[in-house]
């Protein structure tokens, strides 16, 4: 049963308690994701014209790749090993929970207006908001569940009740910071295309990311007020994530004949995630 209180996640998050890693490192883990898609966003500030089409599919099959990835090793995996206790029903909090992370990504993308880079109609409601706007809109939604899961594995390490050392959870924040820089050059690049100059369209790309810390942090005090919700957010952080991968990264890096590229990016991504998480831990 989900029970309320003030626990050690909620308290060491605000710097009452020391543990390993410290704070000023649990403060870098969650800002490695912002300053992955804020270096990202910088190439515009270097490239002459627009990104490769190549590269751009080869860099959204590597994000899905490493999104797959630390679904499974960094958020699912936990979230059954802490539901040990329940027996054969261990899978149903990360059942629920990776749910209830697609339910919620399905209706964000169905009430917010937004357009993806490589597509020609924005999607959600009907609105007057800019092209820009809807861009930067769509790079937004995605970074909510990568926010999300750098913040559960976090209070996850800081509660200690789930054996996630800060090695393991700063694996997690450098394999989400690496896939957001090509994320960060896809959003920012367009801009520049729809005609905003280079420096506007660093801003709007690097500050699509700000909302990744932000998540992060609401998601750790929400797990320091509700000890029994931590399986659960770890799930729905990777059902949201998983969303993400297979309702754009994939069909976008895949389309026409190229899926070869798509493949070898996701093999890469994934790979690189697993040993991440595997070497760090």
């Amino acid at each position: 049963m989900m029970q309320a209180a003030r626990t050690p996640q909620a308290i060491a998050f605000f710097g009452l308690v020391i543990y390993n890693g410290g704070m000023a490192g649990v403060v870098l883990m969650l800002l490695l994701p912002f300053l992955g898609t804020a270096l990202g966003s910088s190439c515009v500030l270097l490239m002459r014209r627009e990104m490769n089409d190549t590269l751009e599919r080869i860099l959204a099959g590597f994000a899905a790749g490493v999104m797959v990835a630390a679904s499974v090793w960094s958020l699912l995996i936990p979230s059954m090993e802490q539901s040990a206790p329940m027996g054969k029903l261990a899978f149903l909090p990360a059942l629920v929970g990776f749910s209830l992370g697609i339910i919620f990504l399905f209706l964000l993308d169905k009430i917010t207006p937004h357009l993806h880079a490589l597509a020609k109609t924005p999607e959600g409601p009907r609105s007057r908001v800019s092209r820009t706007a809807m861009l930067v809109f769509a790079v937004t939604l995605h970074n909510i569940p990568e926010g999300m899961a750098v913040g559960v594995v976090a209070a996850a390490m800081m509660g200690g009740s789930m054996g996630i050392s800060f090695q393991a959870a700063l694996a997690l924040a450098i394999g989400i910071a690496i896939q957001n820089f090509p994320e960060g050059a896809i959003v920012s690049m367009p801009l520049r295309t729809e005609g905003n100059g280079r420096l506007k369209s660093f801003i709007y790309g690097a500050l699509s990311g700000i909302v990744e810390p932000a998540a992060a942090v609401l998601t750790i005090l929400l797990t320091g007020f509700v000890t029994g919700l931590l399986p659960y957010l770890l799930a729905f952080a990777a059902g949201a994530m998983i969303y993400v991968v297979v309702e754009e990264l994939l069909p976008e890096a895949s389309r026409d004949e190229k899926t070869d590229i798509c493949t070898i990016g996701f093999a890469v991504g994934f790979a690189l995630m697993m040993v991440l998480d595997v070497a760090l831990s």
